[in-house]
């Protein structure tokens, strides 16, 4: 991993897989992958950033992070004056075009590579300010899927993690667990805050993310996460994600056509 950091902002290429320490910080902060998948992990389950969305985790709040996919995050941390206009807890917004072009100017290599053009604190205050501004006016579209205590549906969710494909009924898995469907249904309500079948539509949707970073199709992309046709996928993706399988992976190779074409930071 290459990481350039300092005060208020800072840029870590992940390659996939890659994951970070249990953390907190003294200050809230935002997060984008500019390209890739990134998943923000917090007590309150996991949270799945692609690059239309922006994280937000508030001060002192445990998390880590893990990237799917050759990953481009950046970090920006907000002062208080500021994290007060914010939800106090972790939060994932729409990114607006406004709001992308400010988080990658403020995490940009001329913060850290030449401090001749670096922004002042004058300017990146300002920046900061649009920033939040977009995000207040921004709708909460968090793509999260909850994190299970319960054994059985640890077990479970291990199982679709492998094979997001298998299209097992809830009764058949739960054979193979030692529960009843009524009780796995009861699980996920009370745990999960959601029907089995909506938690493996978010499951499937965040490995759709992951293969279409990597640049694999819709139609691929659609049997690979177990969907019966590519219609009923892009139907679902759409819903959650606001766009179609196709646009994201077309947005997705003009953001890493436009990264590659600025100049690489050093190290």
């Amino acid at each position: 991993m290459t990481s350039h950091i300092w005060a208020s902002a800072g840029r870590h290429l992940w390659p996939s897989g890659e994951t970070s320490a249990v953390q907190s910080h003294a200050r809230g902060h935002l997060v984008y992958a500019a390209s890739g998948v990134l998943a923000v992990h917090t007590e309150l389950g996991m949270s799945i950033v692609p690059a239309n969305r922006i994280a937000w985790t508030p001060a002192e709040f445990t998390h880590y992070h893990r990237a799917h996919g050759d990953t481009d995050m950046r970090i920006v941390f907000l002062p208080p004056s500021l994290a007060r206009l914010v939800p106090d807890h972790p939060a994932v917004f729409q990114a607006s075009p406004l709001a992308r072009e400010v988080l990658l100017a403020l995490t940009a290599s001329r913060n850290y590579d030449d401090t001749a053009t670096a922004y002042s604190r004058p300017a990146r205050t300002r920046l900061l300010r649009v920033l939040v501004d977009e995000l207040h006016e921004a709708t909460e579209r968090t793509l999260q899927l909850p994190e299970p205590r319960d054994d059985r549906l640890q077990a479970l969710s291990r199982t679709l993690h492998e094979n997001p494909a298998d299209n097992t009924s809830l009764a058949e898995l739960g054979k193979t667990i030692g529960a009843s469907p009524r009780t796995l249904s009861r699980l996920f309500h009370d745990e999960l805050g959601m029907t089995f079948y909506e938690w493996r539509t978010q499951l499937r949707i965040y490995h759709a993310l992951v293969l279409l970073s990597e640049g694999h199709d819709t139609t691929r992309t659609a049997y690979a996460c177990g969907w019966s046709n590519p219609s009923s996928f892009i139907a679902a993706f759409t819903a959650i994600l606001g766009t179609t399988p196709g646009r994201y992976r077309a947005g997705h190779i003009e953001r890493m056509s436009q990264l590659s074409a600025v100049s690489k930071p050093p190290g």
